[in-house]
């Protein structure tokens, strides 16, 4: 179900018609029904990329409340099982590094940025209401930096920037002096973890204790309660914005010169998962490296440019 605000048709061209796959084009925001019984709800609506949500902040803001409100109640009535697509923003620019899931954030609630923010954090807040209130078994994952085909060539995200403008021979726009850290995850890696949290069990879960800095010291398994509280899911190789547009300048062979440009407002100086839920819960770690995942999304632009 996709309303294509920011989706593409092409992107799922290859499903249709397909015995196990059906599209309906719809906005999530509005009533939902479903005919014939579900077995679980994935809630994925959301612009997600810097200028997606700059350019639609009431739509990002509607979605993340009023759209994860109806598919919670469409997964109540169905009696299916809710993930949500959380995302690494819920940390904001973080004090703390890596980020764990028991890290609150340091978010600025009325930036240009926080209508991400804040969209995601209700979505989490109230799908643990439903998960406590109502006795929904609902599941969070906080997605950190994701990269890959079938990326938009001018959605504004770092890694499709750096390509695009490295195989068309043009600067690589890099903001402030590209010190900020990012981290990133394949989207086959991403996929993967996904579903990992989808089909997992409620059977155990990890206790987590910090010390007086907010890391993680020591994880036990304790309750099951634990397996719908948020886990990271994302690659914890961390790297500078600058080194990561020299790695595509030497792996498309561009001569593309780096531009910089004024720092963003809150942009996070730096994003790192801690991923020990994930690999305690799930089992789950990160397989693509990123020369190999980078070379693979290089292949696809270049076919699609």
């Amino acid at each position: 179900m996709d309303n294509f605000i920011t989706g593409r048709p092409e992107n799922i061209a290859h499903l249709m018609g397909h015995e196990g796959f059906s599209f309906i084009k719809y906005n999530v925001c509005d009533y939902l029904h479903v005919d014939g019984p579900l077995d679980a709800v994935m809630h994925f609506a959301s612009p997600a990329s810097p200028q997606d949500y700059l350019e639609l902040p009431i739509a990002t803001l509607k979605v993340g409340a009023l759209g994860t409100h109806k598919a919670l109640g469409l997964a109540k009535a169905k009696g299916a099982r809710f993930l949500l697509a959380s995302t690494s923003e819920v940390y904001g620019d973080p004090l703390v590094n890596p980020q764990p899931e028991s890290y609150w954030g340091n978010v600025n609630p009325i930036s240009p940025r926080g209508v991400y923010d804040e969209a995601k954090r209700f979505a989490e807040a109230i799908t643990m209401a439903y998960h406590r209130y109502h006795g929904l078994d609902t599941r969070i994952t906080r997605i950190f930096n994701t990269y890959g085909p079938r990326m938009r060539p001018n959605d504004g995200r770092v890694v499709s920037n750096f390509i695009v403008q490295a195989l068309q021979g043009k600067p690589l726009t890099v903001f402030g002096d590209g010190s900020q850290t990012r981290s990133f995850c394949y989207v086959d890696d991403l996929v993967r973890g996904i579903v990992e949290l989808l089909l997992a069990e409620s059977d155990k879960s990890v206790t987590e204790r910090t010390d007086r800095t907010g890391f993680l010291s020591q994880r036990t398994e304790s309750s099951a309660e634990s397996m719908h509280d948020p886990v990271n899911i994302g690659n914890s190789r961390e790297l500078t914005v600058m080194e990561i547009a020299r790695l595509v300048l030497k792996l498309t062979g561009s001569s593309s010169s780096i531009q910089h440009q004024p720092l963003p407002v809150d942009d996070p100086k730096v994003r790192r998962p801690d991923i020990r839920k994930a690999e305690a819960l799930l089992g789950w770690t990160p397989k693509v490296g990123l020369e190999d995942g980078l070379k693979k999304t290089i292949e696809y632009f270049r076919k699609v440019l």
